[in-house]
C-alpha cells in the first residue's frame, strides 16, 4: 500500500485552527477531540484517496467522524493536498474558490 504524503494548505490550516478554537471554547478538550478526528480522516485519505467521492473537478471529500465537517483534497501522484476543512453547512463556494 502506497501511503501518500499530506500537504495542508494555509487556508485549510486556518479552517482547522478556527474550528479547534470554537470547539475548545464550547468545552475544554472538545477541540482536542476535533483534532484527533481530523488526523484520523487525513490518515484514511492518505491510505485510500480514491475511495472518497469526487465532489467537484477532481476534489475529493472525506467526512470527519463525530463532527459535521468535511476535508476537501486533491490527489496527486505522491501526495494529497488539503484545500479546506469546512463545516457541512458552509457554502460550497468557500472551497471551490480554493481549487
Amino acid at each position: 500500500m502506497n501511503i501518500k504524503r499530506i500537504i495542508i494548505r494555509s487556508e485549510a490550516e486556518s479552517d482547522i485552527k478556527d474550528a479547534y478554537e470554537w470547539y475548545e471554547a464550547q468545552r475544554k478538550g472538545l477541540g482536542e477531540n476535533f483534532l484527533l478526528c481530523i488526523e484520523e480522516a487525513l490518515s484514511r485519505a492518505s491510505r485510500h484517496p480514491a475511495m472518497y467521492s469526487i465532489v467537484y473537478k477532481g476534489v475529493h471529500r472525506v467526512l470527519i467522524h463525530r463532527f459535521p465537517f468535511g476535508v476537501f483534497f486533491i490527489e496527486g501522484k505522491e501526495s494529497i493536498s488539503v484545500l479546506a476543512v469546512l463545516h457541512a453547512r458552509r457554502n460550497p463556494k468557500e472551497w471551490k474558490n480554493r481549487t
